[in-house]
């Protein structure tokens, strides 16, 4: 398993489907739908991704770290 990080390709809001796809060895495109199910049933998934956004570095600034 890789580190969990926001890619800087692969995004299309803020990288965390694509993030947690890398991390689960899954298609970004799976990773977006099923989000999107999820947003069907209740529960805070908006705000877990608008967290996982905030808390989950950049690959380009995780790199500059390392």
């Amino acid at each position: 398993m890789s580190r969990l990080v926001r890619p800087t390709h692969d995004r299309m809001i803020g990288g965390v489907c694509a993030a947690l796809a890398r991390r689960f060895d899954t298609s970004a495109t799976t990773m977006r739908v099923i989000f999107l199910i999820s947003c069907l049933l209740p529960g805070p998934q908006f705000l877990l991704y608008i967290a996982l956004w905030i808390l989950l570095p950049s690959e380009d600034k995780a790199r500059a770290a390392w």
